[in-house]
């Protein structure tokens, strides 16, 4: 699928398959923006809502979609269930328990602040050590950015904490495992820090809401620093290779944030 698709633009013998596994589909809302794949639908269905997503089962996302099918099974009950794998007719399809809510406010002042900090709380102490599963080292991933050791850890962790990954209804759930990574447990949180100063807060106060996560109290000044600073120049080059609406922001609240650190370290 080189385009966004529909539900009901899918082959015949694709809908099949995960109707056997869900009873009837009588309705799918096809969620637009805000998801790496080439369809994300809501499925109502006999045996319930069902939140699919997929693509192409040899194009360029579909190790993503793999990667999250092997690694859901060991996650806590914060991520929503994979139900089912539907490969069919060169498409791959997932199928997750539905999670119902909107994704949270960060901007200062959000009552969202604090369950998201008790979500990484709990993320970080329930994946730490990490399910024995093969997952890439984070300081692999981050070979050229930052010293290996700095980094270095056994948790699992997400790595692509942007809100809409967050869903707030009746509790905090946390969707889309699609690159995950080993390492340092404060990692997730430092990723977040950084979202956190693009929706407003400053440095100053965004290192104050990292410290309600007892991962972040691990994360030396050195570990920090270096992350911070490899952080700016992982975004510079995204931004120069794929310019997108949402690099700009986040290289400058990466920027924000290194100027910050060092500013600590001049004192």
């Amino acid at each position: 699928m080189s385009r966004r698709r529909h539900w009901h633009e899918l082959p015949d013998a694709v809908r099949r398959q995960v109707e056997r596994h869900t009873g009837t589909v009588h309705a799918a809302y096809s969620i637009p923006t805000g998801a790496s794949c080439d369809l994300a639908a809501v499925l109502d269905t006999d045996t319930g809502r069902i939140f699919c997503k997929g693509g192409e089962s040899d194009g360029p996302n579909a190790w993503l979609y793999r990667n999250e099918a092997r690694i859901n099974p060991h996650l806590p009950d914060a991520v929503p269930r994979l139900r089912w794998a539907v490969e069919e007719e060169g498409l791959l399809l997932l199928g997750f328990e539905y999670a119902a809510g909107r994704h949270p406010d960060l901007a200062p002042g959000s009552p969202d602040l604090h369950p998201v900090a008790q979500l990484l709380s709990a993320l970080s102490r329930q994946l730490t050590p990490a399910p024995p599963i093969p997952v890439r080292r984070f300081a692999d991933r981050w070979r050229d950015l930052v010293a290996p050791e700095l980094v270095d850890g056994d948790t699992l962790l997400h790595t692509d904490l942007t809100p809409r990954n967050f869903l707030l209804g009746d509790r905090l759930r946390l969707v889309d495992w699609s690159s995950p990574a080993r390492g340092a447990a404060w990692i997730d949180t430092a990723f977040m820090l950084v979202r956190l100063i693009r929706a407003g807060h400053e440095p100053a106060a965004a290192e104050p809401w990292a410290r309600q996560v007892p991962a972040w109290a691990h994360a030396s000044d050195e570990a920090v620093n270096a992350f911070a600073d490899g952080l700016v120049r992982l975004w510079e080059r995204k931004q120069q290779a794929t310019p997108g609406p949402h690099h700009g922001p986040l290289l400058d609240a990466a920027r924000q944030w290194r100027a910050h650190r060092e500013r600590i370290n001049s004192r």
